[in-house]
């Protein structure tokens, strides 16, 4: 175990906040032979004040930084709002990559706690149905998590200027379009990941 708080894929620095998430999908990489690919399983979480210290060579070239790691980032919601303040500081575009359960997990108003502070937002959504939701993800709460993630989705879209839903190419194409069509009547866009092993 590591305590890797940010790592870089391409031109952009991605931050690793927490192990804890509440689904367990079958595609995820934790449920993979290739669990420590990236090293980011954590020993401890980090503060916000750790995970600035590691900026060291944070580069101007920097597309954007991304809360995305292991785990699920809202669980952190003030090391997410106090580095991202810390970012914008330093004129980063901020993206957060979710599950879409925030509300779910901690109450109202998460939506709102992110405006002025995340730029972009990607929230899986992953299946088109509740049914279809919990048999891939597993969520802690299969009752409610799939309706929670599209109402999440209807919020960040008043306070965050750029809401994206994606989904695994695991799902068939059919199931894709249906995504399609769920993004659309959000008024948000789509984005089709690809599986990688």
């Amino acid at each position: 175990m590591n305590n890797t708080y940010t790592y870089k894929i391409g031109n952009k620095t991605y931050i690793n906040l927490t192990n804890k998430c509440s689904n367990c999908c079958d595609f995820c990489i934790r449920s993979t032979d290739d669990f420590h690919a990236l090293d980011l399983w954590l020993r401890k979480e980090p503060t916000a004040e750790e995970v600035i210290s590691s900026f060291e060579d944070l580069e101007s070239s920097d597309e954007e930084v991304v809360f995305c790691g292991y785990g699920e980032p809202t669980y952190k919601m003030a090391e997410i709002i106090k580095i991202s303040k810390y970012l914008h500081s330093k004129n980063k575009k901020v993206r957060l990559n979710t599950n879409g359960q925030a509300e779910l997990l901690f109450g109202g108003n998460v939506a709102k706690q992110l405006s002025g502070v995340i730029d972009a937002i990607n929230i899986s959504l992953n299946a088109v149905t509740r049914e279809k939701y919990n048999a891939l993800c597993h969520p802690l709460d299969g009752e409610n998590a799939f309706e929670a993630i599209l109402e999440f989705a209807r919020e960040c879209k008043k306070y965050i200027p750029e809401v994206t839903l994606s989904v695994v190419d695991v799902i068939s194409v059919e199931d894709q379009r249906k995504a399609k069509k769920i993004a659309n009547d959000l008024g948000v866009g789509l984005r089709i990941r690809k599986y990688e092993k």
